[in-house]
Parts: structure tokens; sequence; C-alpha cells
């Protein structure tokens, strides 16, 4: 696609509304908004400073400390923000909801890493923590701008239980066989309190079976915007934790790179993240 693009447009369901009507935009953040040196494009950064004050609510599966420089950037800091996949609901420093994994899962899932050579990054509100700063620590911090707290597993469990705090999310990245064998052991036998998502062959994020970005929309909506429906939210997003949110809200647009399945339903589909989409789906509709 060039930058002259026009979004594709599909017919809009029953309980789609006019795009008049829209009043809050959410956008995931990897493989959506940022470009492909993992950077906010300045078309980006000057389309989302064009329709403020329209809120636009970055929602991820980041910690919040991995969101907050986007918005610095935006100069949108006010806005709330959806980090863990919805595991976490901020206004400024005021939790909406949170929600985390039971510590004994954790323990479970800390002593079955034990046994591989699988890396595991424990997230709780903005602590991020490894057990050593190897090749999959690196490769996050760097990406995601974040430098993490060195502590082991056992540590942070132990500190946890005593404190009466738990993981918003679990991180487990590693050769790709073992984490094959892993998420078929996870999902057989804790279908029922934890979610499974993998962002790639090497990744297994792993946050609460009860939450998702659009629960967490409606926790928004509830608690921050009440004059705000799920019908007035436009979404962006590309991959399978987004597609839930896609479905729920007034306008879910998908980037063109998304999965297969995210485009398929989808109401718009717009240029991909390298080539500035959300930007033009905001220019089109705004």
């Amino acid at each position: 696609m060039n930058l002259n693009t026009t979004i594709c447009l599909r017919t809009l369901q029953p309980n789609k509304i006019l795009p008049m009507s829209y009043k809050l935009i959410c956008t995931d953040i990897d493989g959506t908004l940022l470009n492909k040196d993992r950077e906010l494009s300045e078309v980006t950064i000057n389309e989302v400073q064009r329709i403020s004050p329209i809120p636009f609510v970055l929602i991820s599966s980041r910690m919040p400390k991995a969101m907050r420089h986007l918005q610095q950037q935006f100069k949108n800091i006010t806005t709330p923000i959806i980090a863990y996949n919805g595991g976490l609901v901020l206004d400024n420093d005021t939790i909406l909801h949170s929600t985390v994994i039971d510590n004994a899962v954790l323990e479970i899932i800390i002593n079955k890493c034990l046994q591989t050579s699988i890396h595991l990054s424990l997230y709780y509100a903005d602590d991020w923590y490894v057990p050593t700063m190897d090749f999959w620590a690196k490769r996050e911090a760097n990406n995601t701008k974040v430098k993490p707290t060195i502590k082991s597993n056992s540590v942070v469990l132990s500190q946890w239980k005593q404190e009466g705090k738990g993981a918003h999310k679990i991180m487990c990245m590693g050769d790709e066989a073992e984490i094959e064998e892993l998420y078929s052991s996870l999902e057989e036998n804790f279908s029922n309190e934890i979610i499974l998502y993998r962002s790639k062959p090497t990744y297994i994020e792993i946050s609460h079976k009860s939450i998702s970005k659009k629960t967490a929309i409606e926790y928004l909506l509830k608690n921050r915007y009440s004059e705000i429906s799920m019908g007035n939210v436009v979404a962006f997003g590309d991959n399978y934790n987004d597609i839930e949110m896609l479905k729920a809200v007034g306008l879910g647009i998908a980037v063109t790179n998304a999965k297969d399945e995210v485009l398929k339903i989808a109401d718009k589909i717009t240029d991909t993240n390298k080539n500035d989409g959300v930007a033009k789906a905001i220019k089109e509709l705004f």
C-alpha cells in the first residue's frame, strides 16, 4: 500500500454506529501503532495531537512503564492506560482495575521452568523482575525501553506472598520446542485459571483467565468515561488478543499486517503499522 491507500470499509454490523459518534480511541502498540523501528512516527504523533481532546488510550500487554514514554511523546500523559492485556487499568496513579495470577499457579510455573532453559520474567504494576540479564531480558529491555530488576523468581514469589501481591503477567521466553511443551502442559492443567497467548513461537505471555482488552475497556468506560458506550469506541489491533476487543467496540480496525483471523473480523482494514496505518485511519475518520 502507498500513502494514498484508501482504507477498506466493510458493511458495518447492526450494533455499529456512525463515525461522528466515536468519542474514544483504543489502540494496541506492538505491531499496530509503532513503526518498523518500534517507534512512533511523526505522522502518528501529529494525528493523535490533532484530534485532542478525544481520549487516545494505549491498550497493550506491556507494563505501564513501557507505555508512558509513548504518552509523553503524544503529550497525552493524563489519559488512562490499559496494561497487561487488561490486567491493570490505570487513570494516572489511580487503579481502576487490577487482576493478578494466583501465587499457587505461579509457583508451579516457576518450578516447571527450572527444569528447562526457559527465561521467566515476572511483572507486577511497574515492577519487572528477571533472574538474570540474559539474551531474552536484553531483547525485551531494548524493545520496551524499560530496565528490569534482577532478582530470582523464587525470591520474588516469596516477597509477593508476604506483601499480598501477584503477577499481572508472566512472560516465558526460550527455545521453541521447550516453549511448545510448556504451553501444552499449562493449557492442559490450568486453562480454568490462566490464559496463554503466544505472540511469537518462542514466547508465552500468561495472564489471569478473567481479563481481556474488551473487559478492560468496559471497566474504563464505567469508571472514567461513563458518558461513553462501547459503541462510541474505535479500536485498533493486529493480533489474536485484539479480536474480542475489535468485535465489541463501535468500530474495530485491523492493520493490514494483522493475523488473518483478525482481518476476517475487522470492520475496517487500514495500512500496515510500518506505513502509519493508525494515523491514516484517524485522518479519514476524524
